[in-house]
């Protein structure tokens, strides 16, 4: 399949710059998947929408502050009078955090990247956390080694020099209120580096509402990466190599979703992140005689979701809508169908729904 299938004009003022004053006055875009059609309705509406047996699965990642700007020590300090010397010590340096390797080993994209070579320092604040950089690798990734000069830990300098890590496509300076709005309420487990957007729309009193309804809830982990916004290189969507994601189910979570396939109840992923966990999940294990089995535990997901896939977990979805030749594009594609989506997206577009993290969303059954 051609990457160029995946596509659809976009006016830019459609691109959600800002949340909205309530996290659940999104508009919703009701999707049949079988039939194409769709009807325009409003987030707060969600709990009417359900049958009232559904087992809606969220993703409780934690957003780091992922974001830290430092400055370069330098690998030539030795000559503080010569002229480059002094521009290579004060350097400015962005280093936006990817991946954690290991304790206090992460991979980062830093800025400049041709500047900082393997063995490069990097401090932050006055001196009281710092990093130096182990390797370079594919696509302008850094592996950095972090240490701390104060009593506080690595995770603690993070949170206390991060900021937030907004989406490429949100074109301004962060704001105090993109602190607790890029964050779902149900976000616990620290380690993603973008939001899993589909959660931001939901509140208490709606988790109330839905619940009441007679719905289930249940929460996996998945950390949620760079990858999630770098473009699809190849013409050909088969041929792109997916980014790897950590993820964690537990074994109460996942005899929840076994009981829920094993009962004929709907299972509602909320995000593509969810999707993406369910499903890798239920590769690595396979299927048995009284239906869809679902392994516990930690995994990276390695899945790359397009159409042709043959869901085994998820039945619906919520989601916000997609940057165009994206591989969250190919996803909601696999799940719904290309040509139901493309005339969905080319509605919401006519419809002038706001796109992307901060934007609405669509509830596809």
């Amino acid at each position: 399949m051609r990457v160029d299938e995946l596509t659809y004009e976009l006016p830019a003022e459609l691109i959600a710059q800002r949340p909205l004053t309530e996290r659940h006055a999104s508009r919703l875009l009701l999707t049949d998947r079988h039939s194409g059609r769709w009807e325009d309705r409003e987030f707060a509406e969600l709990p009417t929408l359900l049958r009232g047996d559904e087992l809606l699965v969220f993703n409780n990642a934690r957003v780091l502050p992922a974001r830290l700007f430092g400055r370069r020590v330098g690998m030539h300090a030795q000559s503080p009078s010569r002229k480059s010397a002094r521009e290579h010590l004060t350097g400015k340096v962005e280093v936006f955090l990817t991946r954690q390797v290991e304790h206090s080993v992460w991979e980062a994209l830093v800025r400049p990247g041709r500047k900082l070579p393997v063995g490069e320092r990097i401090v932050f604040g006055s001196g009281e956390f710092g990093g130096e950089i182990l390797s370079r690798g594919e696509l302008g990734l850094r592996t950095i080694r972090f240490h701390t000069n104060n009593e506080q830990s690595v995770e603690e300098n993070i949170e206390k020099w991060g900021h937030v890590p907004l989406p490429p496509y949100i074109d301004r300076a962060e704001e105090r209120t993109d602190k607790e709005r890029y964050q779902t309420i149900f976000a616990k487990q620290p380690g993603a580096v973008a939001a899993p957007t589909a959660g931001l729309h939901f509140t208490e009193e709606v988790l109330g509402r839905i619940r009441q309804r007679g719905c289930e809830t249940c929460e996996i982990t998945l950390d949620v990466g760079l990858g999630t916004f770098q473009p699809i290189r190849s013409e050909i969507l088969e041929e792109h190599k997916i980014h790897s994601e950590a993820y964690e189910i537990t074994e109460e979570v996942a005899e929840k979703i076994r009981k829920a396939k094993r009962e004929r109840r709907p299972v509602l992923a909320v995000g593509t992140t969810v999707v993406r966990t369910l499903e890798d999940a239920a590769e690595r294990e396979g299927t048995f005689e009284e239906g869809m089995q679902l392994s516990a535990g930690r995994g990276q997901a390695n899945l790359f979701i397009i159409p042709g896939y043959k869901f085994r977990i998820v039945d619906m979805l919520l989601t916000n809508f997609h940057l165009p030749k994206s591989t969250l594009l190919a996803l909601v594609s696999a799940f719904a169908g290309k040509q139901n989506i493309l005339a969905v997206y080319r509605h919401a577009v006519e419809a002038c729904y706001r796109f992307y993290s901060y934007g609405d969303c669509m509830l596809i059954r």
